[in-house]
């Protein structure tokens, strides 16, 4: 891990398309990377940069930022690279942002821009704003909107992951680890589904279930015919004690 990180998620959602997400989060301004780099980290890892189909998944995105920039963690202002940028020279406002698409494929229409952006030019590359000790201008607080930026100038990012196709995994449920202080990569916590974990426990246990039986009825079985033996010697035992009483009573009377 870069020296210079100082958190870096990857979080998995079972309740939003079991999409996996990373926010890469730099504390030095000269650890932070360019818009191609954080293209580049994101595919050297299975990903891409964030992609964003709706308004429901950048309210996600939002919350995952808020949690990772609670209060006490110690996270400055700092813009986010997501995937969308232009390709191409410098064209006029009014056409501009149509030119911008996502460096994954993404055919997604949904824009989040912040008021009078894109200011295109020579601003090609976008990022997520997050500057919440910056004063508000015209379009409110800086945070969350999107900003066009020079696609060399240094920030921070965020990678998006499909999800990997495995029916028979069990669910997860994602809990944040963050604590106050916390210079360390964030751990996060899945929690099985009960019923899954079930199925994982009981199948493999099967066969040493039918081996105790099987012991168990031998052992029965062994215990019920020694049990048989001694019933049948005891009154054997008795007719022989009586037979040997009468044969002196017999020598008696002689």
């Amino acid at each position: 891990i870069n020296a210079g990180l100082a958190h870096s998620q990857k979080v998995c959602f079972a309740d939003f398309k079991h999409l996996c997400y990373k926010m890469a989060y730099f504390h030095e301004l000269s650890s932070r990377v360019s818009f191609q780099e954080a293209r580049l980290a994101c595919e050297s890892e299975g990903g891409a940069l964030l992609s964003l189909e709706n308004e429901a998944e950048q309210k996600l995105i939002e919350s995952m930022l808020q949690n990772l920039t609670k209060p006490g963690i110690g996270i400055s202002d700092s813009d986010f690279w997501i995937g969308l940028w232009r390709n191409g020279q410098g064209q006029t406002s009014g056409a501009c942002p149509d030119l911008y698409q996502w460096s994954d494929g993404s055919s997604s229409q949904y824009r989040n821009w912040y008021t009078d952006e894109p200011s295109c030019g020579s601003e090609k590359c976008v990022v997520m704003y997050h500057q919440p000790t910056a004063n508000p201008g015209l379009g409110g607080p800086y945070l969350y909107q999107w900003n066009d930026d020079r696609c060399n100038m240094k920030h921070n990012y965020i990678c998006k992951y499909e999800p990997e196709i495995n029916p028979t995994a069990p669910v997860e449920k994602t809990y944040f680890t963050n604590q106050p202080g916390d210079t360390h990569q964030n751990v996060v916590v899945t929690e099985a589904g009960i019923i899954p974990n079930l199925i994982y426990v009981v199948i493999p246990t099967i066969p040493l279930l039918l081996l105790i039986l099987v012991a168990f009825g031998t052992c029965c079985f062994q215990m019920l015919h020694k049990s048989k033996g001694r019933t049948k010697t005891s009154p054997n035992q008795s007719t022989l004690w009586i037979s040997k009483s009468t044969r002196k009573e017999s020598g008696m009377e002689v």
